[in-house]
């Protein structure tokens, strides 16, 4: 249902522009909104009651004029606005009318949110979802992709951040958007049949960039792929939240994740807990990365954005080619692999992979009060 800070801007707006006192009553007796000055429901309460059980859609009582609000045919608010004259009739009919607009947009979107709601949820059957987007007049074969935007504290503001995405985009009704909980908000977005992987990426950017300039904070952008039938809406959201923790583990500087371009890490995501410690502990031979100084992985990691070019990375690191080669000695000797082949390279980058994806879990269910892997 509409909220009643909506009710209380419009009739401010209104009564700015007329400067007429009026309100909003539901069959309730709750006063919904008023305009600054208006105590015309504390004088008219018991006239406002009677009015709900009469055929007549409007009334004069004692200077002020009544005017119903229909939702589905049943009068469910009472506009009160005071004075006699024609234009104030006329005043009230169009604020009557204006607001049973507004009710009947908010119910639209409402039950259009309700419905992408639980589309994301699997909550409903397959005959069930053509037959409820028919009604909603929500088009099946359009291409759609899922954002999942999520911060680090709840520096978005929920109903902030949703309003923000909202006037990003033009076309407000062809989209979804909804908060997921205080730090997070879904976006499943209509894209164009000609819109590249690039062009999604760059809406999620976007999308960061904007967020986070609002929050003053860190805003994490995942992305799902991109769909062309409702029924699979929900695999898109469900990617996008499997990005977003993969992200996490093995992308912690990226503020944008792409389901399609995990590589390796949506393969390692998917690995037994389990399997991932015999790995770790099989390539290790007894040996645990804690062994291993921050200098030395710090050197590791450089060497392998470098390609393994020993000249590119001492460069890089700013030390003598002579420091670099000692540090990899000195690592080989604890681990027995020479990161200047290939195949050990690959093993102890893939290892490095494993043991952050292990660390992440252990450390996710300290977090919640659960044993370690």
């Amino acid at each position: 249902m509409i909220s009643g800070q909506v009710l209380q801007n419009t009739l401010e707006g209104i009564r700015s522009i007329t400067l007429k006192e009026m309100s909003v009553i539901d069959r309730d007796g709750k006063e919904l909104a008023a305009t600054a000055d208006s105590k015309l429901f504390e004088t008219q309460s018991s006239e406002v009651f009677a009015f709900f059980n009469q055929a007549a859609e409007s009334q004069l009582v004692s200077g002020c004029q009544f005017f119903k609000v229909f939702v589905n045919g049943i009068p469910e608010m009472v506009v009160l606005i005071r004075g006699e004259d024609e234009e104030t009739y006329r005043i009230g009919k169009m604020t009557a009318f204006h607001v049973q607009n507004l009710i009947t947009a908010y119910k639209e979107r409402f039950d259009r949110d309700n419905f992408v709601k639980n589309l994301l949820l699997d909550n409903l059957l397959l005959v069930d979802i053509y037959s409820r987007a028919k009604k909603l007049k929500i088009e099946n074969d359009v291409r759609r992709v899922a954002y999942l935007i999520e911060a680090e504290s709840d520096v978005l503001n929920e109903l902030t951040g949703v309003e923000i995405i909202r006037n990003l985009f033009p076309e407000k009704n062809r989209d979804f958007v909804a908060a997921v909980d205080k730090t997070s908000i879904i976006l499943i977005k209509e894209v164009k049949q000609h819109d590249s992987a690039e062009d999604i990426e760059q809406t999620a950017r976007v999308l960061c960039d904007t967020l986070s300039a609002e929050s003053m904070g860190n805003v994490l952008v995942s992305i799902g792929t991109p769909v062309k039938d409702l029924k699979l809406v929900s695999g898109s959201y469900k990617e996008a939240r499997m990005a977003m923790e993969v992200g996490k583990i093995f992308a912690p500087g990226d503020n944008v994740v792409s389901y399609e371009k995990l590589g390796i890490g949506r393969l390692i995501y998917h690995m037994p807990k389990s399997l991932c410690k015999m790995f770790v502990n099989e390539v290790l031979a007894g040996t645990t990365l804690e062994q291993i100084d921050e200098e030395t992985i710090s050197t590791v990691n450089e060497f392998f954005r470098c390609s393994l070019n020993i000249s590119e990375t001492a460069r890089k690191l700013i030390i003598h080619r002579n420091t670099l080669v000692y540090r990899l000695d000195r690592l080989q000797k604890i681990t027995g692999l020479d990161l200047r082949e290939f195949d050990d390279a690959v093993l102890f980058y893939i290892t490095l992979m494993v043991a952050k994806f292990i660390s992440y879990h252990n450390k996710k269910n300290l977090d919640m009060g659960l044993d370690k892997l």
